[in-house]
């Protein structure tokens, strides 16, 4: 009985951090653009073109 003296304050605590970075997060954008985080996890990011370089042989 004696815990509950403890948990319940941090568990109160927690959940209104909790609850504070979500409104935070909702107030600074960052659930805006939903369709184009769906976009970017299919995008494999090779849109420009290589850089290739050759390894030098030791061959003059």
């Amino acid at each position: 009985m004696n815990m509950l003296v403890y948990l319940i304050p941090i568990t109160l605590l927690l959940g209104g951090l909790g609850l504070a970075t979500f409104l935070w997060a909702l107030k600074s954008g960052q659930c805006e653009d939903l369709e184009g985080a769906s976009w970017r996890v299919l995008d494999d990011g090779n849109d420009k073109p290589e850089k290739i370089e050759f390894a030098r042989s030791g061959l003059s």
